[in-house]
């Protein structure tokens, strides 16, 4: 087992959302409460959940891009949450951040070999005088050519400006980067060479990755680990493997059965969650996802459950009680029967 790189102990965040006629805050907003993972180098730690979980907000926060207002963030065994904005810089260049939008992400005013120069100039990574060389590996490194050192961002497609988005994070050097949302904004036919390309630079370059996503079709390719947050809570963390076959949280179930099928011949138990999902300026006593739980009882409305277990740990009053997830694939129909004749005969012979 690697050394944790990153590890994250009780971290919250929380924002005023209201304040009085005095500037006193009157309604204050928990986008993430709680949160405890360590992630080991060269691994991949996938956050998934609805959109305003908190997923993003803990990515910015274990960047120091936002400061916490509870726990802690230590990286490589240095705690660096009560650092001051010029203590920050070799963080700054061993963690990276990929943003979601590669059109939005890139200053269209610059050419592509003044945007990974930038970094290379503000950290000191190679001497002025191999900066040109430096783009150029760089640009390799992703797959494009190093003559669009000289082109400007409007000149390349979505799947081009997230390779270039991704040079810039290489370019000083990291260990650890998140990844938010990197592939949403992007073609289907694009997103898999962009996640081939974070998997195979991962291996080359022992990098570690913060993952974050809704999509659990994606997850499941990328990440060695996946926590699952709901209004701002981790509610179930694990192994990818075991918590696709095994999950038992009520609200991961719920996710995986969401995941479109791959072929028309294919089935599964779909659970639907009905009603809205809780505002976190107003959260539900008890568990937050009590109002939309398929099993909730009465004591979940009432007590919180604590994130229990070691290598899988789930925040649910009755993970232990649930029967085994009906959320696999499930061949139907003709070519199903066929499937178990042509076995039959298999054994008969």
């Amino acid at each position: 087992m690697s050394a944790a790189l990153l590890e994250i102990d009780h971290l919250g965040r929380q924002f005023v959302a209201r304040r009085s006629a005095l500037g006193r805050p009157t309604a204050v907003v928990t986008a993430v409460e709680d949160v405890s993972f360590s992630l080991a180098a060269g691994t991949t730690l996938a956050l998934v959940g609805e959109s305003g979980c908190g997923k993003t907000t803990l990515g910015r926060l274990i960047l120091r891009l936002i400061d916490p207002t509870a726990g802690r963030i230590r990286f490589e065994g240095e705690d660096v949450t009560a650092l001051k904005e010029r203590q920050l810089r070799p963080l700054r260049r061993n963690a990276q951040l990929i943003f979601q939008d590669p059109y939005a992400s890139l200053n269209p005013r610059m050419t592509i070999g003044q945007i990974l120069a930038e970094p290379l100039a503000l950290h000191a990574v190679v001497a002025p005088s191999r900066r040109g060389e430096r783009v150029g590996e760089l640009l390799r490194l992703v797959g494009l050519d190093a003559r669009a050192a000289r082109r400007y961002p409007h000149e390349f497609s979505g799947g081009q400006r997230q390779r270039i988005a991704i040079a810039r994070a290489l370019a000083v050097e990291p260990k650890l980067i998140v990844c938010d949302e990197p592939v949403s904004a992007l073609d289907v036919s694009i997103r898999a060479q962009v996640l081939n390309l974070l998997r195979d630079l991962q291996r080359r370059l022992g990098l570690a990755y913060i993952f974050i996503s809704h999509d659990l079709a994606v997850v499941k390719h990328v990440a060695d680990r996946i926590a699952v947050m709901h209004l701002g809570r981790i509610v179930e963390i694990g192994p990818s493997a075991v918590l696709f076959d095994n999950p038992r949280h009520p609200y991961t179930r719920a996710l995986l059965s969401a995941i479109p099928l791959p072929a028309p011949g294919l089935k599964r138990e779909r659970i639907i969650l009905h009603g809205e999902m809780p505002s976190a300026l107003h959260p539900p006593a008890g568990c937050a996802f009590h109002t939309r739980c398929p099993v909730a009882i009465a004591h979940c409305a009432t007590e919180r459950p604590e994130l229990v277990g070691d290598t899988h740990a789930t925040a649910c009053h009755r993970a232990d009680e649930l029967p085994p997830a009906n959320i696999g694939f499930q061949q139907a129909g003709r070519s199903a029967r066929l499937e178990r004749l042509v076995n039959a005969f298999r054994r008969a012979g």
